[in-house]
């Protein structure tokens, strides 16, 4: 992911990302709403004090109990609002925490969406999934535990410091002159946290990437007799977590430390200072004891600060990765992505000129025209892009030229608007074959479902069958099945005119490659156009236009 100014260091250095407000609109009244219990719970906290400290030196002094008992019954009311007024921020963190990860999650999605697949097919999708799962589920740590924290110190601390200043000018100028210490050491702590923390946030992504490679190619890794050292990679790059892991919480510790270090004897000198002038007879008890319990609450929220931002760091991290995300959607708009659709459903498709761009290589040119109730076969030599031209049409590579779908550009279309598509690879998902079969229907058809899988020769799977991670539980032969089936499926439920298939009978026997074709040419008179990608031969008996690639036409 590129940085742009909003992924700066110097960006990333705010204590509250202007961003989160942009992207998350739900923290917007979390603000509000925190700002207004902070303040009620420094009314609480002064009042706490204040009778505290005349219960005390009422008692010293020997009050009658018909006076000292009101005191102690104000006293506990004020402890009962202060359990009632963190249960209430707690609550409101956490209800935020909920409502800012689900607008963010769907704000990612939205955007990798609007981006498309050429953006994401750039992208490490293990990284992206880690971000969006276990980056945003931090965000409780840092709605529930940081900001509030952050809030308190600009409300709590300066009135605090003003109440102890009315009463007690000596005290409240050691606080202004002692407070900063601590945000001192906080930058010099957090500059030497952030590298390791990045380093941990790093190494996670790096795990996730290396785990899910594996788990994709463990059967080829155990024909070739690797999976030993594919498993010690991943032990190595775990090991090196656990290592930064560590650092980081050896810091926050150290960090903690240091800041509950300064804070105890920046109020033990305001206690001496106080001892001294009690003894001496300049100061009043009252308003000694009174100053000294306010002294530690003029600390504390910004020592929480320093203590929370490491628990809070991993979603700090995870919004950086989202907001780059949503950054790079709004400053390159689709406008009219997913809002077009096709007009005509008996439109052509008429590609001109197209040159498909894969990496640093420019594939061949191609024009054609593929039409309703007809059969467009594209083959060639491996290499020459004939994967590449469709992946073009459904938005997942940069192309040169025109390709036009009843008049619109594809590149303003939605693709599930148009194009049933089924590639090399079945990309199957966890649930039942019915369920893959009708990806994207709200509401599936059973009969439908039952008559796709017939057309694509997987009459004898039932359509009920549990299906494992990446279709687990079928051969390659039945998944490439399932998968034309689903591009079957959208054309007969009305969803898409133009079929697309790349290699479908790949892994399949003469017989029901022969049946298959069949079933294509079937759909074909029936008013589909279809795309057919296939290095067989007998694709041709079906074919209505042929379009050839070459590899000598590719440029590098």
């Amino acid at each position: 992911m590129t940085d742009t100014d909003e992924t700066s260091p110097r960006r990333r250095a705010r204590p509250v990302d202007p961003r989160l407000v942009r992207y998350a609109t739900a923290s917007r009244p979390f603000f509000i709403a925190i700002g207004a219990i902070t303040l009620a719970q420094t009314a609480v906290i002064v009042a706490f004090a204040w009778l505290l400290t005349r219960a005390i030196v009422g008692a010293i002094d020997g009050m009658p109990w018909a006076e000292l008992v009101p005191t102690l019954a104000a006293f506990g009311g004020v402890v009962a609002l202060r359990a009632v007024l963190v249960w209430a921020r707690e609550a409101v963190a956490a209800r935020a925490a909920a409502r800012v990860q689900t607008q963010l999650r769907t704000a990612l999605l939205d955007a990798v969406d609007e981006l498309g697949p050429g953006w994401l097919a750039g992208r490490n999708s293990a990284h992206l999934a880690i971000t969006a799962g276990r980056g945003l589920d931090a965000l409780e740590a840092y709605f529930g535990r940081y900001l509030p924290q952050l809030i308190a110190t600009v409300i709590a601390t300066p009135v605090i410091i003003v109440v102890m200043w009315r009463e007690d000018w000596i005290s409240g100028l050691t606080v202004v002159l002692t407070i900063p210490l601590i945000p001192i050491f906080m930058v010099l702590i957090g500059l030497a946290t952030r590298a390791v923390q990045q380093r941990q946030w790093k190494t996670l992504h790096q795990l996730a990437a290396r785990f899910s490679d594996t788990v994709q190619g463990l059967s080829t890794l155990k024909v070739f007799g690797r999976q030993h050292r594919a498993s010690a990679s991943i032990e190595r790059v775990t090991d090196g977590y656990r290592r930064e892991t560590m650092r980081v919480l050896r810091i926050s510790f150290l960090s903690g430390f240091a800041l509950e270090f300064l804070a105890s004897i920046s109020v033990a000198i305001i206690a001496v200072s106080i001892g001294f002038r009690l003894i001496d007879g300049t100061l009043a008890l009252t308003v000694g004891l009174f100053v000294l319990l306010l002294a530690p609450e003029a600390y504390l929220p910004l020592r929480q600060v320093g203590v929370q931002f490491h628990a809070a760091a991993e979603g700090v991290a995870a919004t950086d990765d989202v907001f780059a995300v949503l950054d790079d959607a709004r400053a390159h708009p689709r406008a009219t992505r997913d809002r077009r659709g096709a007009d005509d459903a008996g439109g052509d498709l008429v590609v001109t000129d197209m040159r498909v761009h894969r990496g640093e290589r420019v594939l061949p040119c191609v024009s054609f025209t593929s039409s309703p109730r007809r059969v467009t076969l594209i083959e060639g030599p491996s290499g020459t892009g004939k994967s590449s031209l469709l992946a073009a049409l459904r938005g997942a590579a940069h192309f040169d030229g025109t390709a036009a779908f009843c008049g619109a550009d594809v590149r303003d279309l939605a693709p599930s608007s148009w194009l049933a598509w089924a590639g090399q690879q079945p990309g199957l998902i966890m649930g039942t074959i019915a369920d893959n079969v009708t990806l994207g229907d709200a509401a599936p058809d059973p009969g439908l479902v039952r008559r796709s899988l017939d057309l694509a020769c997987a009459g004898d799977l039932d359509p009920r069958r549990a299906l494992g991670a990446q279709g687990a539980g079928l051969s390659g032969g039945q998944a490439q099945r399932v998968a034309v089936a689903r591009a079957f499926y959208r054309h007969l439920r009305g969803a898409a005119q133009i079929i697309a298939l790349d290699e479908p009978s790949a892994a399949l026997d003469a017989s029901t490659e022969e049946r298959l074709w069949r079933s294509v040419r079937e759909l074909a008179d029936s008013g589909a156009t279809v795309l057919l990608v296939s290095h067989r031969t007998s694709a041709r008996v079906i074919a209505d236009d042929i379009v050839r690639l070459e590899a000598r036409e590719v440029v590098t």
